[in-house]
């Protein structure tokens, strides 16, 4: 296949609307830099971490909170565990700029703490607002809590990961949290056990390892 072919194929991600999406971005995100519902959040955060990607985006990637590189940078993914994020979408044969990289809640929890159940129903609306401006077709739920908190499920991640789930018509893939596969670096086979079912179920044909 032509290398214009594959590469049309490996990043078809944009829809009809682009501008009309980004520009709705864009006004979530400047009620989002605004918003107080969280006291705690509010006050000890540096900013909010919108999301950062293609805003017709076919794959969202989606953690659970910004940690302190993200919370100084306003940008999710940045740290070590994004820096892991990266060098696996890139074996995914594709790039950051072609997804949209987001997290369940939109300011970093004092201490990098779990998000509380009160913070991420009170963010909810702005996720839910964001997921519906991007449209994506897939969902690849980074950890336990934005699992949990997406699917509204206390199934554990070991369970969830490996087939793929609903949400609102869009198919979601659970897997393990790259800070996880920092800590724990044989989980990275099952990790990329994901991302090769991921990957077929979007077309998309990974080189052999």
């Amino acid at each position: 296949m032509p290398k214009a072919s594959q590469k049309a194929k490996t990043t078809k991600s944009l829809k009809a609307g682009g501008q009309q999406t980004h520009e709705g971005l864009e006004i979530i995100a400047a009620e989002v830099a605004q918003c107080g519902r969280c006291s705690e959040l509010a006050e000890t955060r540096t900013q909010t971490v919108f999301g950062v990607g293609n805003p017709n985006a076919k794959l969202v990637f989606m953690g659970e909170a910004p940690g302190a590189d993200e919370d100084k940078q306003g940008i999710p993914f940045v740290g070590r565990a994004g820096q892991l994020l990266t060098k696996i979408i890139e074996a995914c044969t594709i790039s950051r700029d072609d997804v949209y990289i987001l997290n369940i809640l939109k300011c970093r929890p004092p201490g990098n703490r779990n998000p509380l159940p009160v913070e991420s129903a009170n963010c909810r609306e702005y996720l839910n607002r964001q997921l519906a401006a991007i449209k994506p077709d897939y969902i690849c739920c980074l950890g336990a809590v934005a699992a949990q908190n997406l699917l509204d499920t206390d199934t554990t991640i070991g369970k969830l990961r490996g087939t793929f789930h609903d949400y609102q018509g869009i198919k979601v893939l659970c897997t393990y949290h790259p800070a996880y596969l920092l800590r724990n670096p044989p989980a990275k086979r099952m990790v990329w056990e994901d991302m090769q079912i991921l990957m077929a179920e979007m077309g998309i044909e990974l080189p052999a390892k």
